[in-house]
């Protein structure tokens, strides 16, 4: 049994569509740093020399944005206009505007914290597999882990010649064991590095496997048959913005879970909690990840639905792929039991008015302990 998983652009020195999630968190953050309340719903857009935010802010804080989407993009690597993009020179329009007030209304208005209504309608997914520790898809861990790797290169300039956009993929054999997956052997990597032009393809070939794949994937997971197709493009000298336009959330499968489990379809980035896209998918994941680290079940996946203005959800659904010795009734009647998942009240347990956002948008969203919907619940059933 093959899965793949496609990590494009997942990286803080990635290409454009993390560039615009980074900056669109970036921008929530710096709302939330001066006030905790702020209305938050920021997209941006980038080609060659241009970022543009656009979306709706209401916030009492006075944000200096042309110096956050600058700071943001000098971090991610691209300071001069040998490297596609530069953060002194290139042009930053703005686009934002206040909340709706039917929104703003309906969903806050005469309410209190614990049971205002959710921002917008939709479905959430979280996911769950106990094949790592992190209960993530090892796919995509993987695939997170080499490009972290490339980045931590060029930052240490240990591989000076690694430049602000790279990609990752990886393909893994799996076994079936009554509906858990087990991960046998890793199938085939895939690493792409935008470089200098004085490095030669043989040499990045070399570093990209002795100080990329041996370091990042255990040796057990790779033998003799694993393919690895490093740099398979020959050159990569073009990167970011000047290669290809950008835009937050254009990454979403890579932000969750790989194509494993499920997903509702909105993006992530540039949110506050009360759009619960955002909000929601992290309660359904750490709804999940408790189910499995309660050794309930090997596998899970959680679906919650919201309608806009409504704060109760209006479904919520479990299911444990064969891997539970109760059936799904049975299992739901314990998410219920211990969770509320009520925006008011997730945000509560969660703590999601902190700047915290910045750091989800590279990565992955989930499988890091740093963020509290990683943390299991103690369960009560």
């Amino acid at each position: 049994m093959l899965k793949e998983t496609e990590i494009l652009a997942d990286d803080e020195i990635d290409v454009t569509h993390k560039m615009c999630d980074q900056i669109s968190d970036a921008v929530l953050d710096a709302y939330l740093k001066e006030d905790p309340d702020s209305r938050v719903a920021c997209e941006c857009v980038t080609k060659t020399g241009m970022i543009l935010l656009v979306g709706e802010v209401t916030s009492k804080a006075t944000v200096d944005l042309q110096k956050v989407v600058r700071n943001t993009v000098k971090s991610i690597g691209y300071d001069d206009s040998s490297k596609g993009f530069d953060y002194k020179t290139c042009n930053v329009l703005v686009a934002l505007e206040p909340q709706c007030a039917e929104i703003s209304d309906c969903v806050f208005e005469g309410r209190d914290q614990e049971d205002i209504g959710a921002g917008d309608q939709g479905l959430m997914f979280g996911y769950a597999t106990d094949e790592t520790e992190e209960c993530m898809p090892l796919t995509i861990l993987l695939a997170h882990k080499l490009n972290y790797r490339m980045k931590e290169l060029s930052r240490t300039r240990e591989c000076p010649w690694i430049l602000p956009d790279s990609k990752s993929q990886v393909t893994v054999e799996y076994q079936d064991n009554k509906g858990a997956l087990e991960p046998l052997r890793v199938h085939t990597v895939v690493l792409s590095v935008q470089h200098v032009p004085e490095i030669s393809l043989k040499d990045i070939r070399h570093h990209l496997m002795e100080k990329v794949v041996k370091v990042v994937i255990p040796a057990k997971y790779l033998d003799e048959k694993t393919i690895y197709h490093l740099l398979p493009s020959g050159k990569f000298l073009l990167g970011g913005p000047q290669s290809d336009a950008g835009l937050t959330g254009r990454k979403i499968i890579v932000d969750t879970y790989g194509g494993w489990g499920g997903h509702g379809g909105g993006a992530f980035s540039g949110k506050d909690y009360s759009k619960v896209d955002r909000s929601g998918a992290y309660a359904a994941r750490w709804v999940a990840k408790s189910l499995v680290k309660a050794g309930l079940c090997r596998r899970a996946l959680v679906q919650i639905s919201y309608a806009i203005s409504v704060s109760h959800p209006l479904s919520i659904s479990v299911f444990h792929y064969g891997t539970s010795n109760r059936d799904e009734d049975e299992l739901l009647q314990i998410v219920q039991k211990n969770f509320d998942l009520r925006p008011g009240v997730i945000v509560k347990e969660l703590d999601l008015k902190r700047p915290i956002y910045q750091s989800t948008a590279c990565y992955g969203h989930f499988g890091r302990e740093e963020f509290p919907w990683e943390k299991p619940k103690s369960l009560v059933f």
